[in-house]
């Protein structure tokens, strides 16, 4: 840490319990007095040295001719600081350095002790000093601390300021570029960094050559200066993503709740320091409302996992509710990175209904839906069935959405207490080119209709529509062929389009059969267009028994389904006489014993 010496004497102050005395041999003329704490001092090295004691003692000695007591209430950086004046005052050795240099400018401006009382005055020296302070990160960064003792003079001063302001440039620019020494250097070149100044010596601290390594000095400010320092290096022009990082470092430090595995008591929180105490609820909560406001608002910047975790200790903590809409709305326009355990986001209202917060996740559905769709809805991407992956790149955004949007579905709809119109109105948000396949939203719907049995014959009818039957898999089509929960026209529905599947694959076959076994072609040759029009040969080889193979077994597939149709719907149709005979035979008897 960078300092210098004022001052040759030797130390001639003492201390007696709550007094300072001087034992220079002459009696005491003067007393300060600041808070419990007095000072036994003489008036001449005072008034060649401070503008305000001047005036303040001489207005005394007109007064009474007795032994004069100032009293210094106001003074910045209590006794503490006007100790070091002192002795600054009568030559005394002190030092200077990057903890005591703002408390001893403020004091300084305070007793004015100006040039005009003495040449190398305390405000020129503080000033001097300051400004090799500046120049070195780590002593910037205590003397920054040191000001929230002495604010508001720190600020009228400009030394708070400053002081951000030499952080802020060094954060945003590259260490290299000004010679700082990086992890990785040599002794030599470290040595070299070192600057003397009037005898100090700024040994500068080893800062690792990546972006982040300022996150955990600058973690130790208060939220104003720490706010402050992140609007100064979004000034600068440092990466948004920087920024954000720095906040998630700053957020996950100073929130515990944010940490589903901890309590306030966890012993993680020990290894922030043992002096450190958990901060109250509504501390945390000012906290993370700041946070939110200070997060850039660019797209992907803030990992989605990171504002979900704020969104859940947001709703904890009962946040101002524009902040809670604020986060809704970020981890909406970047939904698609988003996982389904991230979402499942227990209920925490007055009124709980349901175990996780539908409402909460339709609002966020609704902010990525809200988004400009345009492109995706004129020429809407066409995945194939092999390509349903995870991860794989053919994947639009909002057929990952789509897919999570039917996992989540699926996930709640056990829940008995899940209305039939959230439920609606959470699966209709999802246009149909977003869905490359029905299965996920068939399965969430045949979950929500095995939890809800009571469910009348027209909701089930409506709750089936949301469903494109053709976008079934050939295992889903089995399923649903045989899924008695299902309305009976969803059930040949699936049979139609599943047979017409089945059709336009046999009729395929039958194509390249015929078109290998044709008289005109002895030899087997199928020909395949080229690119300019004509066609190319294409050898039969030995695949041709393997190809009537598969259509024999494509027919008796379709033979079997035809089969498994009708008996469907003939126990449809024997059940639905027999019931309406005996509600008729019911009547029967009822209006005999009528009459």
């Amino acid at each position: 840490m960078a300092c210098i010496r004022l001052g040759s004497k030797s130390e001639a102050f003492r201390l007696d319990g709550q007094s300072w005395h001087c034992s220079s041999g002459l009696a005491s003329d003067v007393t300060i007095r600041i808070g419990e704490m007095s000072f036994h001092l003489h008036k001449f090295p005072l008034l060649s040295r401070s503008g305000l004691l001047e005036k303040l003692i001489g207005e005394l000695e007109q007064e009474d001719g007795s032994a004069c007591v100032v009293q210094l209430g106001e003074v910045p950086g209590g006794a503490k600081s006007f100790e070091l004046v002192a002795k600054f005052c009568y030559g005394i050795k002190i030092e200077l350095t990057a903890m005591n240099v703002a408390s001893l400018r403020c004091a300084a401006e305070y007793l004015q002790m100006t040039e005009e009382y003495g040449e190398g005055n305390l405000i020129k020296q503080t000033e001097a000093f300051l400004n090799v302070v500046f120049a070195n990160w780590t002593d910037t960064i205590k003397a920054l601390e040191t000001c929230e003792e002495v604010l508001p003079h720190a600020e009228e001063l400009r030394v708070v300021s400053r002081c951000i302001n030499s952080l802020a440039l060094k954060a945003c620019a590259d260490p290299k570029l000004f010679n700082w020494p990086v992890s990785g250097c040599n002794s030599n070149d470290a040595a070299e960094a070192n600057q003397m100044w009037n005898g100090i010596g700024t040994a500068t601290k080893p800062l690792p050559a990546t972006d982040n390594w300022w996150y955990e000095d600058v973690s130790f400010l208060s939220l104003p200066l720490y706010k402050r320092l992140i609007l100064a290096v979004e000034a600068g022009g440092m990466n948004p993503n920087t920024v954000a990082g720095s906040l998630v470092f700053y957020a996950k430090k100073y929130i515990p709740l944010m940490n589903r595995q901890s309590s306030f008591n966890d012993a993680n929180h020990s290894k922030q320091g043992s002096s450190m105490s958990t901060p109250s609820e509504a501390d945390q909560r000012a906290l993370l409302e700041e946070i939110v406001e200070l997060l850039p608002s660019h797209k992907g910047v803030t990992q989605t996992k990171f504002l979900i975790r704020l969104l859940r200790t947001a709703m904890v903590l009962q946040t101002s509710p524009s902040c809670r809409e604020n986060l809704e709305r970020r981890v909406g326009l970047q939904l698609d990175q988003a996982t389904l355990d991230d979402l499942l986001i227990p209920n925490m209202g007055y009124s709980v209904e349901t175990l996780y917060d539908i409402d909460c996740f339709q609002r966020i559905l609704d902010h990525f839906m809200s988004m400009d769709q345009s492109s995706v809805a004129t020429s809407p991407c066409i995945v194939e069935e092999s390509q349903l992956v995870e991860g794989t790149d053919s994947l639009t955004s909002i057929t990952m959405v789509a897919n999570l949007v039917d996992a989540y579905l699926a996930d709640v709809a056990t829940d008995v207490n899940l209305k039939f119109p959230k439920f609606q109105c959470l699966a209709a948000a999802i246009p149909d080119y977003a869905r490359p396949l029905a299965d996920g939203l068939y399965r969430a719907i045949d979950i929500y209709l095995k939890a809800h049995p009571w469910l009348t014959d027209t909701e089930r009818e409506q709750i089936c529509r949301l469903m494109n039957c053709q976008k079934l898999s050939l295992e889903a089509s089995t399923h649903a062929a045989q899924n008695e929960r299902l309305p009976l026209r969803v059930i040949v529905q699936v049979l139609f389009f599943e047979q017409l599947r089945l059709r336009t694959s046999i009729s395929g076959w039958f194509f390249v059969s015929d078109n290998l076994e044709n008289p005109e072609n002895p030899d087997g040759v199928l020909a395949l267009p080229k690119s300019d029009g004509s066609y190319r040969a294409h050898g039969r080889g030995s695949g041709i028994e393997d190809m009537r193979q598969r259509v024999s077994e494509l027919e008796k597939e379709c033979d079997s389904m035809k089969q498994d149709f009708h008996k469907l719907v003939k126990s449809r149709r024997s059940w639905n006489i027999f019931c309406r005979k005996k509600s008729h035979y019911t009547n029967a008897r009822s209006g005999t014993h009528a009459s």
